[in-house]
């Protein structure tokens, strides 16, 4: 059989580049004859995510998945850290040329060398579009959220270009809920807003969703049981093709348990079934002094157990005088967060969560309901999705914004809503349960053989077979 090579290009946040390797490890282990060279573009500044890349490299490398570390490039001054990703992708796209050249090189290739086929390339980085062009293969891009946020980003494009003429305050100012295809309940204006911070996000968010058209194909990290109203409203679209290939996690264990990780098993191997609620917010969710106390009063109220992430160091700064020592007896206040450890724990019972879409998947897998607290990105639209959509999660918020809280001095959420919130996330009514055991369910059955993920896979692969693409063998 040919062999051939894919070549990816992930967003240098760890959350995609995490989402990125596991993909490449499922399709080498599908498609034997299949290799997979991931291209890491580095931040111009040091971080810890960078340090959790570069080990995640390190580990994930093998005979068919290698990394290739671009040059790293220098950034405009001004750049505001929310448009950060616009000109570190640009800047690279002489670097991933050269890069795949020197890949295609006949001099350095035997006549078994794999063929070239194709670009998988992250939901930010859909303008190396251009440079896959370049050498005539196809860009298919791997969307880390949902498939009903994508649907939800082109609809509004559409809006915003056709009917409000690039005017985005008109636009969410011409109603207070939103109908959108693909969503079986309006979308109020408050939770779509938060998405939109400033005219520049604005043009390129927009400006990111026209390119998508380019595209061959979305590689989806979702399930088609989990969005089937999105699934099928992209297959009346004249829209690239989708492939509905999730969720795709990281399930196996930790091989290198820190000392944190081991005393955090340990504690709650002690714990009773699902008595144990975990905070946390994501590696960029942080709240101020104001909120953080809130959220230890709420904690106390409740006195359920818990094990809380905290990403201000050291965690006990923050927090009311006395806390730790008060609750010692119920709950651990933690810096870093095992988090797939701690939702697969028989002792873990609900989550409060900032609603990353790897954290919704994660929670759907492992059964674990979701307190919604989104901070920023599409995270708002996740929350309600899982609220109002699905109905395997309860409320704390659907529209908080981080952007918006950093400005104020006072906390946004008071004690008695946070309260509130969590202790009906613990109690959680028989159609929660019904509804999150359903999903996790069908979370599970549509990544086994013949499963509805395991056949979109198959057909993505039979798709990048030379001279195979079809856009009509997709999840449309």
């Amino acid at each position: 059989m040919k062999q051939l090579e894919l070549v990816f290009i992930p967003t240098p946040l760890i959350g995609h580049l995490t989402a990125a390797v596991h993909l490449a490890q499922l399709l080498t282990t599908r498609h034997p004859p299949l290799s997979i060279t991931i291209l890491i573009i580095k931040l111009p500044f040091p971080t810890k995510s960078a340090r959790l890349i570069q080990s995640l490299c390190s580990s994930s490398a093998s005979d068919r998945i290698r990394f290739i570390t671009l040059p790293e490039q220098p950034i405009p001054d001004g750049t505001k850290n929310t448009l950060l990703l616009d000109p570190l992708v640009q800047s690279q796209k002489q670097n991933v040329a050269t890069a795949v050249a020197d890949l295609t090189s006949a001099a350095d290739r035997g006549p078994d060398s794999p063929t070239l086929a194709g670009f998988v390339v992250d939901m930010f980085c859909i303008p190396m579009v251009d440079v896959a062009n370049q050498f005539g293969v196809p860009t298919f891009v791997f969307y880390t959220s949902s498939a009903s946020f994508l649907a939800l980003l082109f609809h509004l494009q559409e809006l915003y270009d056709n009917e409000f003429n690039h005017d985005m305050d008109r636009l969410l100012n011409s109603a207070t809920e939103f109908a959108v295809p693909c969503f079986r309940n309006p979308i109020p204006r408050k939770v779509i807003s938060t998405m939109f911070i400033d005219r520049e996000a604005t043009e390129w968010t927009h400006a990111l969703t026209r390119r998508y058209r380019e595209a061959n194909g979305f590689l989806i990290n979702t399930f088609s049981e989990l969005e089937p109203d999105a699934i099928h409203w992209f297959a009346e679209q004249r829209l690239p093709p989708v492939y509905a290939v999730g969720p795709i996690l990281n399930l196996k264990k930790n091989p290198q348990i820190g000392e944190s990780e081991e005393e955090i098993r340990k504690w709650l191997d002690e714990q009773p079934p699902s008595s144990v609620v975990f905070l946390c917010f994501g590696t960029m969710g942080r709240f101020n002094e104001a909120q953080t106390k809130e959220i230890a009063e709420a904690l106390e109220r409740t006195g359920v157990r818990f094990i809380w992430a905290i990403r201000q160091a050291p965690p006990e700064s923050v927090l009311p005088e006395g806390f730790v020592d008060r609750t010692g007896g119920i709950g651990k206040v933690i810096g870093w967060a095992p988090q797939v450890e701690i939702l697969k724990h028989p002792a873990t019972g609900g989550f409060v969560s900032h609603c990353g879409w790897n954290s919704v998947l994660e929670s759907l897998w492992n059964g674990v309901a979701v307190a919604t607290w989104p901070m920023y990105a599409e995270q708002q639209v996740n929350a309600f999705e899982m609220v109002v959509e699905l109905g395997v999660a309860v409320e704390v918020s659907l529209d908080y914004s981080m952007m918006v809280a950093e400005e104020e001095e006072q906390a946004v959420l008071t004690a008695e809503k946070i309260e509130g919130a969590i202790t009906r996330l613990m109690e959680r009514s028989d159609e929660l349960k019904t509804a999150l055991m359903v999903k996790g369910e069908e979370s599970k059955t549509a990544m086994m053989e013949s499963g509805s993920s395991f056949n979109a896979l198959n057909r993505f692969i039979d798709a990048i077979m030379p001279n195979r693409f079809d856009p009509s063998e997709s999840d449309h």
